[in-house]
C-alpha cells in the first residue's frame, strides 16, 4: 500500500476528529468562559504564572508533551507488531482518549487556580489519596527525565552537527523572551529573527560538528552530567526569559521537520515496506496490552496532564484558547507519530520485502540493535534521511540527516527541563507546607534529579522505555479519575472520560503486571524496575479504591433521587 494514501487518510481522520469531536467536548463539558479571570492573570508571579501570547503557548505545550514519545514509540510499536495496529490505536486513541483527557486536564486546573492533577485529587478524594498520587506522579517525571536524557546524549554522540544548533538555541531563546516580554516586539518580527537565527545555527552545527575529546572520558556520561546541569539552570528561571521562547523555536523547527517529512512521504510515494501485522506475541510482550503502553504519546499520554497542569494553564491567556492548544497540540502530536511510522514502514529496508540491495546498508532490526545502530531515535533519523533525500532530491542525505537529528534533539531537550520544573512543582504542592525547604525552587529540583541521574547512570535504558511508558499511561488513568470525579460533582457528563480512562487503567496495569513478572524472571533479574513496577502498581490501586467511596458520594450528591447515572 502506498505510504503517502495511508498517511494522507489519517491526517484527514484527525482533522475530522479536531474538528467534529473536540469542539463537541468543548461545547458539551467545557463551555468556556471569555470572560474568566484565568489563573495566569489572577496568581500572576513573573517566574512560573506568565499570561502567554497563544501561539507562543502553542508551541510551549506542543514541544513539551512531544518529546521523543511520537518518535520512539511508533518506532519500536511498527517493528514488532505492524503498522496497521499501530497506525489505528494512534489515530482512533488520539480522538477519542487522548484529546479529550488533555483539553479536560488543562481546563480542570484552570478551574482550579492552575493546580495539578494531584493537588486537585486532594480536594476532591482527600489529602492521603493526594499524598500518594503526589508521590506517583513524581516518580513517573524521573523516569521520563532519565529516559530522555539517554536519548538526548545518545544523539548529541551519533549526530555532532546538532550540538552547536542545541546551544544556541538557548542564547537565540533568551533574546527572543527579552524583545518580547521586555520590549514588547511584534511576535512576527520575532518569529522572523527566530527563524534567521535557527537557519544560521544549523547551518554552523553542520561546518563545525562538534565531538568531544577523548581525554574528557566516556561521552556518553559527560554529555549526561551536562542535561542534568542545564535542567538544574533552565527550571529554576522565570518561565518567558527561556523556556517558553525556546520552546516556541523549538516548535518552529519541529514543525518544519513534521511538514518536510509530508513532503517527502507524498513526494516518494514509496511502498509501506513493513510488514502490516508481525505479531501478537513478540519478545516485547503481547499486543495487549503492550502495544498501548509503547505508544503512548501519539495516542494519550498521562504526562500530557502535568504539562497542561502544571505549566501550560499558568501561561493560559483566556479559556478559549484551552481546545486549540491542548487538544490541538494532541492532533498536531499524533500527525508527527503518523508520519514517523511512514518514514520508517516505507524509507528503510526491511529483510524479506526490501532487502538493501547493497549488503552494506543497516536493516531495520540492525539498526533497533542499540549497541550496532544506535536504536529507535537513530532508526527515524536514518528513515528520514532516506526518504527526504529520495523524494526531494535538492536536499542531500547527510542534511536530512541533520534535521531529523534536531527534530528530535530538540524536542528532547524542551521536555527535560519542563518535566524538572514540574518534579519541583509536585514536591512544593504536596510536601511544602510541612517541609518549608522543599519550596526552595532550587532545592526541590536539585532532588528531583538526583534520582534521574542514577537511573540514567545505571546502564538500565533498555528497560526503561517499556516502564516509563506504562506509568505514563498510568498517570492518564488517574486523571481521568479525577476529572470524572470533578464533572460529575459540577453537574456535567462523564461518561466521554469514565470509558477512556477504565480502558486506559485496566491496560496500564496488566502493562505493568506484565512488565514485573519479565523483568524479575529474566536471566539477569532488574530487581530496581520490578520494584517500580510493583510500587506504581500499589500507587495506582490505593488512589483508585480511595477515590471509589468519594465516586459515589459526588454520584449520589449529584442525583439524589436516581439510583443510577446516565451520563
Amino acid at each position: 500500500m502506498s505510504s503517502a494514501l495511508v498517511t494522507g487518510i489519517s491526517l484527514v481522520l484527525l482533522a475530522l476528529g479536531y474538528y467534529f469531536y473536540g469542539r463537541f467536548v468543548e461545547r458539551r463539558i467545557v463551555e468556556p468562559d471569555e470572560d474568566a479571570e484565568v489563573p495566569a492573570f489572577a496568581l500572576r508571579d513573573g517566574v512560573d504564572y506568565e499570561p502567554g501570547r497563544p501561539l507562543m503557548l502553542f508551541g510551549h505545550h506542543f514541544t513539551n508533551i512531544a518529546g521523543a514519545g511520537p518518535i520512539v514509540g511508533p518506532v519500536i510499536a511498527v517493528v514488532y507488531y505492524g503498522w496497521a495496529a499501530t497506525l489505528g490505536w494512534i489515530v482512533l486513541g488520539t480522538i477519542f482518549v487522548g484529546g479529550i483527557h488533555d483539553y479536560l486536564s488543562l481546563m480542570v486546573s484552570a478551574r482550579n487556580e492552575g493546580k495539578s492533577i494531584s493537588d486537585i485529587a486532594g480536594r476532591l478524594v482527600g489529602r492521603k489519596a493526594a499524598l500518594v498520587m503526589a508521590l506517583f506522579l513524581w516518580l513517573a517525571l524521573i523516569l521520563i527525565i532519565a529516559m530522555f536524557a539517554i536519548l538526548a546524549a545518545n544523539t548529541l554522540i551519533s549526530a555532532p552537527a546538532v550540538v552547536i544548533p542545541n546551544a544556541g538555541l538557548l542564547i537565540a531563546a533568551m533574546i527572543i523572551g527579552l524583545a518580547i516580554y521586555r520590549y514588547r516586539q511584534p511576535l512576527w518580527i520575532v518569529t522572523i529573527l527566530g527563524t534567521v537565527l535557527l537557519g544560521l545555527l544549523v547551518w554552523l552545527g553542520d561546518v563545525y560538528p562538534i565531538e568531544l575529546p577523548a581525554s574528557w572520558g566516556e561521552p556518553f556520561v559527560v554529555w549526561f552530567v551536562v542535561l542534568m546541569l542545564y535542567c538544574l539552570l533552565v527550571s529554576v528561571l522565570p518561565i518567558w526569559f527561556m523556556e517558553q521562547p525556546r520552546d516556541y523555536l523549538s516548535a518552529l523547527l519541529m514543525v518544519f521537520g513534521i511538514l518536510l517529512g509530508f513532503v517527502a512521504i507524498f513526494a516518494a510515494n514509496a511502498p509501506m515496506q513493513a510488514p502490516v501485522h508481525v505479531s501478537a506475541f513478540p519478545a516485547q510482550g503481547p499486543i495487549w496490552p503492550m502495544l498501548f503502553i509503547i505508544v503512548a504519546c501519539g495516542a494519550v499520554s498521562g504526562f500530557h496532564a502535568l504539562v497542561g497542569g502544571g505549566t501550560t494553564v499558568k501561561q493560559l491567556p483566556n479559556e478559549r484558547d484551552g481546545l486549540a492548544i491542548s487538544y490541538g497540540s494532541m492532533v498536531l502530536e499524533a500527525a508527527q507519530a503518523v508520519s514517523v511510522l511512514a518514514i520508517v514502514a516505507a524509507g528503510l529496508y526491511w529483510a524479506g520485502s526490501h532487502i538493501a540491495p547493497d549488503g552494506k546498508t543497516l536493516l531495520v532490526h540492525e539498526l533497533m540493535e542499540s549497541k550496532q545502530g544506535g536504536g529507535p531515535a537513530v532508526t527515524f533519523i536514518r528513515g528520514f534521511a532516506n526518504l527526504t533525500s529520495a523524494g526531494l532530491p535538492f536536499i542531500s542525505f547527510q542534511m536530512a540527516m541533520l534535521i531529523g537529528a534536531l527534530v528530535l534533539n530538540a524536542t528532547l531537550v524542551d521536555t527535560l527541563d519542563t518535566c524538572t520544573r514540574l518534579g519541583r512543582f509536585v514536591l512544593a504542592e504536596a510536601l511544602g507546607e510541612r517541609v518549608a525547604p522543599l519550596r526552595n525552587r532550587w532545592l526541590a529540583a536539585i532532588i528531583t534529579l538526583i534520582p534521574a541521574a542514577y537511573l540514567g547512570l545505571s546502564g538500565m535504558g533498555e528497560f526503561l522505555w517499556p516502564v516509563f511508558g506504562a506509568a505514563n499511561q498510568l498517570i492518564a488513568a488517574l486523571a481521568f479519575l479525577v476529572i470524572a470525579i470533578y464533572l460529575i460533582g459540577i453537574g456535567k457528563p462523564s461518561i466521554y472520560v469514565i470509558v477512556p480512562g477504565i480502558f486506559v487503567l485496566l491496560t496500564t496495569i496488566a502493562a505493568l503486571c506484565y512488565q514485573g513478572y519479565t523483568l524479575l524472571t529474566a536471566p539477569e533479574p532488574n530487581h530496581v524496575l520490578a520494584g517500580i513496577c510493583i510500587v506504581l502498581i500499589a500507587l495506582a490501586i490505593y488512589v483508585s479504591t480511595e477515590a471509589v467511596p468519594r465516586l459515589r458520594q459526588v454520584v449520589v450528591a449529584a442525583h439524589p433521587d436516581e439510583s443510577t447515572v446516565s451520563e
